[in-house]
């Protein structure tokens, strides 16, 4: 069984579609800032001499240790994320955007 459970993830407000978006926004994000602290890590070590520091060391070690979508999932059962639903256009705001 999958835990948490979609159930648990949407409080009953939003559907499997919604969620699976949700996450994959969210584990992009992930992905983008583990990308941006290895590249930060990167030109700190390239720049010192010293090489008892390794870059997992100095990378968050959730980003490091477990997958994006893992830890997006994660992050919307703790409540770091959550999915926003998009406001409606009406017709009026339409007409004001051509």
């Amino acid at each position: 069984m999958i835990y948490p459970t979609i159930d648990e993830l949407t409080k009953g407000n939003y559907n499997r579609y919604q969620l699976a978006i949700a996450t994959a926004k969210c584990a992009r994000l992930i992905t983008d800032e583990y990308v941006k602290q290895r590249a930060s890590a990167e030109n700190v070590l390239t720049g010192s001499k010293e090489g008892g520091n390794s870059i997992i060391s100095m990378i968050d070690q959730d980003l490091a240790d477990k997958k994006a979508v893992k830890n997006a999932i994660d992050g919307m059962k703790r409540g770091d994320y959550m999915i926003v639903d998009a406001p409606e256009i009406t017709e009026a705001e339409e007409e004001l955007a051509d």
